[in-house]
């Protein structure tokens, strides 16, 4: 019986003593208000608000290290600036979740920035676009450094730096286009390297009616020798194309591992081939037309 009474005070002790102290210390602070308005903003309210954002560390940095685990060293170094900004944006969510939990009306504070939380995000819609849009660019690799891309109104560029806002590209003239990142999901762009560097050009070419179409044939894979920028493998080749209103449509194609430069390729191929059809009098025909002029009689 003697030891039953010892425990019963021992609890007593913890738990009006210690416990009561404890709990005393929590609750000290500031306290405002009465009744179902009374706040209180206590040294347990602070520890909490640690406390979450302890755990709530702990889980983006193991979020961030499971998404971030596949991408490559450059991509995995932006997309960090990603958490960093949801980190905050989370710490903001904690902190009024526990002053909510505390008694604290947080709907006067947040009713009274609606106006302006409102404000901003028109003002900021296409800044988010951007950013989104740069997230999902990061995170499903639609886009890389030295990537070559086409935009519909023609323009061609290489892509040396991808952010969260924009990507930069660097055109054929050595001029540096800032692409907005919401571009490559509300437009259509045409990567053209995106699943190898190797790509397919050609150059068209008519001659004229009469002319030996195998010889025509040997002469264009002949204009390719020594050229350099073409690759042996795959191996070019010839199409007869079409029988056009004035000449005979032939296409040359091969391939490249730096189509950025076709355009000097192909100007080289143009040179070599005048020239081999010259040799071999072949002609290039140009369009003709015939006008009859009638007298109109009185």
């Amino acid at each position: 019986m003697l030891q039953e009474d010892t425990v019963d005070k021992v609890k007593d002790v913890i738990t009006q003593d210690v416990w009561g102290s404890i709990k005393e210390f929590l609750n000290w602070g500031l306290h405002f208000g009465s009744g179902k308005e009374k706040i209180h903003i206590t040294i347990g309210t602070f520890l909490l608000i640690i406390i979450s954002f302890i755990i709530v560390n702990r889980l983006l940095i193991l979020s961030r290290k499971l998404v971030s685990k596949k991408l490559p060293e450059d991509d995995r170094n932006k997309f960090n600036s990603i958490f960093t900004f949801l980190r905050y944006l989370i710490y903001i969510l904690v902190v009024i979740a526990v002053l909510s939990a505390s008694g604290v009306d947080v709907t006067v504070f947040l009713t009274a920035s609606a106006a302006l939380f409102v404000g901003l995000g028109f003002a900021l819609q296409t800044l988010f676009q951007d950013v989104l849009s740069g997230i999902f660019i990061i995170l499903d690799q639609t886009l890389h450094i030295g990537d070559i891309i086409e935009f519909d109104d023609g323009k061609i560029g290489r892509v040396f730096d991808i952010k969260l806002r924009t990507t930069r590209a660097l055109t054929r003239d050595d001029k540096v286009i800032v692409i907005p990142n919401h571009k490559f999901l509300t437009e259509k762009v045409y990567n053209w390297t995106q699943n190898h560097k190797t790509t397919r050009e050609h150059v068209s070419i008519g001659v004229a009616y009469g002319s030996d179409t195998t010889l025509v044939s040997e002469l264009l894979i002949k204009s390719l020798e020594g050229q350099e920028g073409i690759l042996k493998a795959p191996k070019p080749f010839v199409l007869f194309e079409d029988f056009g209103d004035s000449a005979l449509q032939f296409g040359v194609y091969f391939f490249t591992s730096n189509s950025f430069a076709d355009p000097r390729i192909k100007s080289d191929l143009r040179f070599k081939i005048d020239a081999l059809f010259k040799e071999h009098n072949i002609s290039i025909p140009f369009p003709q037309r015939e006008i009859h002029v009638y007298n109109k009689k009185e």
